[in-house]
């Protein structure tokens, strides 16, 4: 058994070092992708910057972005590899503060 116990945490430094980044970053791109809509700025894997105008009605999978005035290009949602505007955070709690922190009713 004694034997096994430096393979075992190599291992277990490797899950943790890395495996379980990598695991972390594919599914917060997933969730990059399938968060894409119609009016976001986007950066392809290419290198390609663009617009998102539409998504494909037939496939949802495919997107149109245009790269420059009249000019679109079809692409698959999985060639997007970052969203360059960061979608509008939720509001705030609505309850307004008075400026020394007291509740005036």
């Amino acid at each position: 058994m004694a034997g096994f116990l430096p393979l075992i945490l190599i291992f277990g430094l490797m899950y943790v070092l890395m495996i379980r980044p990598q695991q972390k970053k594919a599914k917060a791109q997933q969730a990059l992708v399938a968060s894409i809509s119609a009016g976001d700025e986007v950066l392809l894997n290419s290198g390609i910057y663009g617009t998102v105008n539409e998504v494909d009605a037939d496939d949802p999978n495919v997107l149109w972005i245009e790269v420059y005035q009249g000019v679109e290009l079809k692409v698959r949602r999985g060639a997007v590899d970052q969203r360059l505007n960061e979608p509008a955070a939720p509001a705030d709690d609505p309850v307004e503060e008075s400026a020394d922190g007291s509740d005036e009713d």
